[in-house]
């Protein structure tokens, strides 16, 4: 931006760009109700920070929650915050399955796993008859969270399973054995809306978009949104969002806190209060193959994704 002491008038600013379109009803999480908590000061989204109690362990687990982590757009943060939710799930004493859907394997490279020298992975599980879910899962370094791994040979299905009956109920039939084993399940999705994508969006009871806090990273949502729409009327009636993550958040810059605020005129309260700002811990971790939570666990990251599953479980318990 230019000094506003010049010798000419500054020139006329830009409109703003339009907020994206209001998120249907059917697509609002619920909110956090005020009678539950008292709020504290404002946060990031500009609205009042809600005090989210640390929530007591369950007498028992499942049946589980399958959670799709989905946004056509790459590099927006879905695998790191499959990671680090579903190890700050497992902190709380929820038991915890990944779910490692996409064919470049980052989810498993992310927690410290060879995507080559995998014997078995979700693509057996997939088009392999006979495959128990017991022989492709693997125990992380994490207490109660545990992975359905994945590589390239997951690139294959999508093509092998235009063929098959049921095609897009395919995922959901193999977690079906897993669901009475885990309180939630993340399912790291491709960046793509193609088959994979849709069966992930048809196993699962709730989704939840990263989104990069960067103007290229709204115009998707409509497109995104529009998908779910699809899927919850013609396959998977349940499908709602659980909520819009605001990742990759730099407070300091002007255009990080308008798209955030963009973000929350279009979406109000299905947007998380939880926003998970930029910090070079995020790569570290994934270089020593493990979640933030236990390579920095007093690191503001693994503190903002302890604060993402206790609302995580607040909205699913309130939905």
């Amino acid at each position: 931006m230019q000094d506003a002491a010049t010798a000419a008038p500054p020139p006329a600013a830009a409109p703003p760009a339009a907020p994206p379109a209001t998120a249907p009803a059917a697509h609002r999480a619920a909110p956090v109700r005020d009678a539950l908590f008292e709020p504290s000061t404002l946060g990031p989204t500009g609205r009042p920070l809600p005090d989210l109690p640390l929530p007591p362990l369950p007498e028992r687990h499942g049946p589980a929650r399958i959670i799709a982590m989905c946004n056509q757009k790459g590099g927006v943060g879905k695998t790191t915050t499959t990671i680090s939710l579903g190890a700050a799930l497992a902190e709380i004493g929820r038991r915890v399955l990944l779910v490692d859907f996409d064919p470049q394997g980052s989810l498993s490279v992310g927690l410290g796993f060879n995507p080559h020298s995998i014997e078995a992975t979700i693509y057996d599980l997939l088009m392999r008859r006979g495959t128990t879910i017991d022989e492709v899962i693997c125990k992380t370094n994490v207490d109660g969270m545990d992975l359905l791994p994945s590589n390239i040979d997951l690139s294959a299905a999508e093509v092998q399973l235009v063929t098959e009956v049921a095609r897009e109920q395919s995922l959901a039939r193999v977690l079906r054995p897993a669901l009475a084993d885990y309180d939630v399940i993340l399912i790291d999705c491709q960046p793509s809306l193609g088959l994979l994508t849709i069966n992930a969006l048809t196993a699962s009871d709730g989704v939840i978009v990263p989104l990069e806090c960067e103007y290229f990273a709204l115009r998707g949502v409509a497109l995104l949104t529009e998908t779910i729409d699809k899927v919850t009327e013609r396959l998977n009636p349940r499908l709602r969002v659980d909520g819009l993550l605001g990742t990759m958040y730099d407070g300091r810059t002007l255009h990080g806190r308008e798209v955030l605020k963009t973000l929350v005129d279009g979406w109000g309260d299905t947007v998380f209060h939880t926003v998970i700002r930029r910090t070079v811990k995020f790569s570290d971790s994934t270089v020593a193959g493990e979640p933030i939570t236990s390579y920095a666990p007093g690191s503001a990251g693994a503190e903002a994704y302890r604060q993402l599953a206790r609302e995580v479980l607040v909205r699913c318990s309130a939905g």
